[in-house]
This record gives structure tokens, sequence and C-alpha cells, in this order.
């Protein structure tokens, strides 16, 4: 006889059957609204990661070209200042080349007007006289002599001055090639792009460099710079204008320069004399003022030695009434200390004793 196969286990109803099939799709469907709302926002992070990263790039672009033409207009600054200087150093080397020649032109008229002088000492007897001949000869070698060394000045000027100016053309030049290799570097960060082989990731990529400026400073350095090459280069134009003076006053005004000299001269020796006259004066006074004060400071110490048997007495009342007993100890009329005090020097002030 057959029997009914019944498999074991909770047996469900159909409308549990409906329930949980209802709650599967309701879940499959929540599950992918979550993650259509995911995929939304991921395309919503690209789209706007793209667009930033790409703005950040023009960006960028945009702010290397900007720099690379303020560096470049800084470097046609420095070359045109740089040619400038380069022009006034050639220019002032020719102005002191002039200035040695005029100095070294001198040598010549100045051994003549010696070579008269000492030819005219060979007179005799009551010819040897201060005639205005040997005047202007001394004139003649006083105002050659100053002449020399106006001129010897002017060229020290000079080579002090183009000592300057190199030192300007240097501190240009040193600015010159840091701006070249700034440029170099900029226009290699300019071309680089995503697709450049020699792109990586670096250690700390946004670290201030050590040593690093402010745009401001930069900026302020070769301003500094140009000023300070425009100011030796006009000092230079000036010097060059003295110089030129220098040399025609040589030639053209030897003798009032040698009238003046003559007359400070004799000024100067009137002020020695009357000087030296005063000095002796107040010598004579001081010596006689010393011999008073020296005979005051023995008389002084005289004195002292003196009230030292006086001090010596008041000490040894003073020390004797310190052993009066009991309440006889009493500070009365009997300390003269104070009076003695008033009226001698302390021991320690006996500096008259020395």
């Amino acid at each position: 006889m057959a029997t009914l196969s019944v498999k074991p286990g909770q047996r469900f109803t159909l409308r549990d059957w409906h329930t949980n099939s209802e709650l599967i799709s309701v879940n499959a469907e929540r599950q992918r609204s979550a993650s259509h709302c995911i995929r939304q926002e991921a395309r919503v992070l690209r789209n706007e990661t793209n667009n930033q990263t790409k703005w950040d790039e023009h960006d960028n672009q945009t702010r290397l070209a900007e720099r690379i033409n303020s560096v470049n207009r800084w470097k046609e600054t420095l070359d045109k200042c740089l040619a400038d200087i380069d022009a006034e150093i050639d220019a002032l080397a020719k102005v002191k080349e002039a200035a040695e020649h005029a100095l070294q032109a001198k040598n010549l008229p100045l051994d003549v007007a010696i070579e008269c002088l000492t030819l005219r000492e060979s007179r005799r007897a009551i010819d040897v006289v201060r005639d205005p001949v040997e005047e202007e000869l001394h004139k003649e070698v006083e105002a050659i002599e100053k002449a020399k060394r106006d001129l010897q000045q002017r060229t020290n000027e000079a080579f002090e001055q183009l000592c300057l100016l190199q030192e300007a053309r240097q501190q240009l030049n040193f600015d010159h090639r840091g701006k070249m290799e700034a440029l170099e570097i900029d226009r290699v960060c300019l071309s680089l792009n995503v697709n450049s082989p020699n792109i990586s990731f670096k250690v700390n990529p946004t670290r201030v460099p050590d040593g690093s400026t402010a745009l401001q400073d930069w900026d302020d350095y070769s301003q500094r710079n140009k000023d300070h090459a425009e100011a030796e280069m006009k000092a230079s134009n000036e010097l060059r204008e003295a110089i030129a003076l220098t040399i025609a006053r040589t030639n053209n005004e030897l003798e009032a320069q040698r009238v003046a000299t003559e007359f400070a001269l004799r000024k100067r020796i009137r002020d020695l004399e009357k000087a030296y006259d005063e000095l002796k004066w107040q010598e004579k006074n001081t010596l006689e003022e010393i011999a008073e004060m020296e005979e005051d400071i023995r008389r002084l110490e005289d004195d002292l030695r003196r009230k030292m048997q006086d001090l010596k007495l008041a000490h040894t009342r003073l020390e004797t009434r310190t052993y009066r007993p009991n309440v006889e100890l009493c500070r009365d009329q009997g300390c003269l200390g104070r009076s003695l005090q008033t009226t001698l020097p302390h021991p320690d002030r006996c500096w008259l004793q020395s």
C-alpha cells in the first residue's frame, strides 16, 4: 500500500510567498535607486573635478605666461641698463685717459720753469734780486703744481667711479643672469602637460623653499639695482663734466689760484704768530698759577697734620665714653663727634696727605 511523502519543515502560506516576493522587489528597486543617486553624484563630482582641474590648469598657464612676461620685461629693462652702463664706462674711461694726458703734459712746462729758476741762481752780487721775472716764474711753478694736484685728484675720482660702475654692472649682470634662468625654468614649466614624459609625484610639492622672497621684494630688488645703476651713471656723467671743467680751468685760471694760495698762506702765518704769542702768555700765567697752587697745597697739608691730633682726641673721648655703665650710656651733649666730623675730613678722604 502506497504512502504520501511530506517534506519536513515549516510550511508558508501563499500570502507569505507573495509578500516575500514584493519585499525582494522593493529592496531591489531601493538599491537600484541608491545606486543611481551614487552614480549621478559621481558623475557630478567627475564633472566638477574635471572642470576645476581644467580651470586650474588654464589659470596656472595664464599665471605662468604673465610671470614670464613680467620677468621678460625686467630682463629687457636690465638689458637696456647694462648697455647704458657699458657706454658710460667707456665714456668715463676716455675722459680719465684725457685727464691723465693733461696731467702728463704739465711735466714739460714745470721742468722749463724750474730750469729757468735754477739758471737765474747763477747771477752774482747785486744782480741776485727778486725781480718781477723771478716772481712770475715762482707763480708759474705753483700754478702748475696745483694744476697737477687737481688733475691727479680728478683721475683718482674717475678711477673710484669706474670701480663703482663696475660694481653696479656686476650686480645688474647677476640679476640679469637670474632672470634668464628663471625665464628658462618657467618656459619649461609652461611647456609641460599631462602627456609629458618627465612628470611625476614629488615629496611635499607645496612647501615654501628656504630663501624664497615675496613678489614685492623681488620687484624691489630689481628696482634697487636699476636705481643704483642709474645713480652711479648720473654721478659718472657729473664727474665727466667736472673733469672736463678741471682740464679747462687748469689751463686758463692758474694765476688766480696762485694768488688765492699766497693770500691764504700769509693769513695763516699771521694767525700762527698770533696763536704762538697767545700760547706763550698762557704758559707764563699757568706756571705762575701752578706755583701758587703748590704753595696752597703745602699749607693745606700742614693744617691737616695739625688737625690730626684734635681728631685723635675726639676719637679717644668717644671711645672712652662707650664704657659708661647701664643707663649712664646715653647720647648727651658730650657727643662731640658730630661737630668734629663736620670740621675734620674723614680719614679716607685725606687725599692731600698723598
